[in-house]
C-alpha cells in the first residue's frame, strides 16, 4: 500500500496497479475506483497509515490511548479490510513486526479489534464496539 496523489492533490491509497490504471481507496470515505495510471503519482515521505486515518472519525482517535497518526491510519485499515490476515497487514503496511504487534496489542487491550482467524491463520477484525465508532461519522 502506498499514497498516491492526483493532479489537483488529493490523495489516496494504492491498493493494486497495473501499467494502464490503478486500484485507488479516497481515504475520506473508503470508496475504491480504477484510476488511470498515468493521472496518479506516488507521494514519497508520507506514510499510508498517515494516510489513512484521514478517514477516521474523532471518536476513534479519542479512543485510543496514544493516537498517533499511524496507529489511527491502522485501525482504519483493520476496519476496512476485516477480517484481515497478519501477513496481509505486514505487507501492506509501513510497520515493523514489532511496531505492528504492539500496536495490535493495544488495540486488543482496548478493546478495539479481537483475535480472529484469516485462511487458517491468525489475523484480527474490529470489534462491535469499534464499528459503533466509525458508524457515528
Amino acid at each position: 500500500m502506498r499514497t498516491v496523489a492526483d493532479e489537483a492533490g488529493r490523495r489516496y491509497l494504492l491498493l493494486k496497479q497495473s501499467d494502464e490504471s490503478w486500484l485507488v481507496r479516497d481515504p475520506a470515505t473508503g470508496e475504491t475506483t480504477h484510476r488511470p495510471a498515468a493521472a496518479l503519482t506516488v507521494v514519497d515521505g508520507e506514510s499510508p497509515l498517515e494516510t489513512a486515518a484521514r478517514g477516521a472519525p474523532d471518536a476513534v482517535r479519542d479512543r485510543l490511548a496514544r493516537p498517533s497518526e499511524r496507529a489511527v491510519g491502522l485501525l482504519v485499515e483493520i476496519h476496512r479490510r476485516q477480517p484481515v490476515g497478519v501477513r496481509d497487514l505486514l505487507a501492506a503496511v509501513d510497520l515493523c513486526e514489532s511496531d505492528l504487534h504492539g500496536l495490535l496489542a493495544e488495540f486488543r487491550a482496548a478493546g478495539l479489534v479481537a483475535e480472529t482467524t484469516v485462511v487458517g491463520e491468525r489475523g484480527y477484525e474490529t470489534t462491535e464496539r469499534t464499528a459503533a465508532l466509525f458508524a457515528d461519522t
